[in-house]
């Protein structure tokens, strides 16, 4: 009988010892495959490094995409191919026992890093954001320089996808592209966002902010729509004081209603640089208005083919409510302070001084 327990005793000692021995093993080989990898920061011994939608910085950090519907699998098998991390079963099976999902977006991680703070971040959500600001009255090219230069979408990109006929028909825009549709706002966008994604992000903005204007906006004809789309940017380049405005407005809209030419020198300086692709002029010629375009409204009665630029909401609001007056004419007159003299004649309008032209968007 004693020799029965002591084999008993023995068999639980051996067991015991079997167990403590695989879980010192098991927590070693956790340990080990948790850990970064050995090996240099990403990218301290050379350039930036890009592959399979991971960036890696000079400076040890990583920029990571996970894609849209892509598995953990997926993203495990891109850090190990990218020497991220030691071993993608490992990965499999931390996210297979964690509830939280990793979710899709753009990650900024700080190198060495183990994989359950890879982890974390990924389920987080917390993605890596960059703030662009889009002033009032840009074009779409100058948007697109906008963008590029803050890594948010390369420039060819974003007028590609400004200009796609599927998006332009989705949103019943009338028109070769989406000039005067992308709000100017400041924005967050991830670098390597992609542009139809941007695109999206400001009409959609855009039609929102119309919808805030005028809440029976949405019932107009595109059409309609598209008129004072194109005489707010119009107005947007015109005004420099907010409650001239509407008067502005005003103003074309009394033209268009007689049959007179706009005669806006936004218009002529649009052709200028955005169509001619000149430098902006300080001071516009007879020769510059009698530019033969489509969008010279000094030769071309009735509005110009699309909008010039992207209003903002001043601008946008003065288009959707004009200011009703029998103005037919108006003409900066001081310089520093922006204000404009307004006219119902042409002799008061020529009485009132030189004609200037407004400060070019930087």
């Amino acid at each position: 009988m004693a020799s029965i327990i002591r084999r008993i005793i023995s068999f639980i000692t051996l067991l015991l010892g079997a167990l403590i021995f695989l879980a010192l093993a098991l927590t070693g080989a956790f340990l080990y495959y948790n850990a970064a990898p050995l090996a240099e920061s990403p990218g301290a011994s050379g350039p930036v490094l890009e592959q399979n939608g991971i960036q890696m910085e000079a400076d040890g950090g990583v920029y990571l995409e996970v894609r849209k519907g892509e598995s953990a699998q997926s993203v495990g098998q891109r850090l190990e191919t990218a020497g991220l991390i030691r071993s993608r079963y490992l990965w499999y099976l931390l996210c297979r026992f964690e509830r939280e999902y990793i979710k899709s977006g753009y990650y900024r991680i700080e190198f060495p890093a183990s994989q359950l703070a890879i982890q974390k971040v990924l389920i987080s959500g917390r993605q890596i954001l960059r703030r662009v600001t889009i002033p009032e009255g840009v074009t779409l090219k100058k948007t697109a320089k906008i963008l590029e230069e803050a890594n948010i979408c390369p420039a060819d990109e974003f007028l590609q996808a400004a200009s796609d006929r599927e998006i332009i028909s989705r949103y019943r825009i009338p028109g070769e592209s989406m000039e005067g549709y992308l709000f100017p706002d400041t924005y967050l966008f991830p670098p390597g966002f992609p542009a139809i994604q941007v695109v999206e992000t400001m009409v959609n903005t855009f039609f929102s902010r119309i919808w805030e204007i005028d809440g029976n906006s949405m019932r107009l004809p595109s059409e309609e729509i598209n008129k004072r789309v194109i005489i707010a940017s119009i107005v947007e380049r015109e005004y420099r004081r907010n409650e001239e405005a509407p008067v502005m407005a005003g103003v074309f809209f009394n033209r268009l209603k007689i049959g007179m030419a706009l005669q806006s020198c936004a218009t002529v300086e649009y052709v200028i640089t955005e169509i001619q692709g000149r430098p902006h002029p300080e001071v516009l010629s007879t020769r510059d208005t009698e530019i033969r375009d489509p969008y010279n409204t000094y030769i071309r009665p009735g509005l110009p083919p699309g909008p010039i630029s992207a209003p903002g909401m001043v601008a946008l609001k003065a288009a959707f409510f004009p200011a009703d007056s029998e103005f037919l004419y108006f003409r900066l007159v001081d310089t520093a302070s922006g204000s404009h003299y307004f006219s119902k004649t042409l002799d008061d309008h020529i009485r009132a001084g030189l004609l200037y032209v407004k400060g070019r968007i930087q």
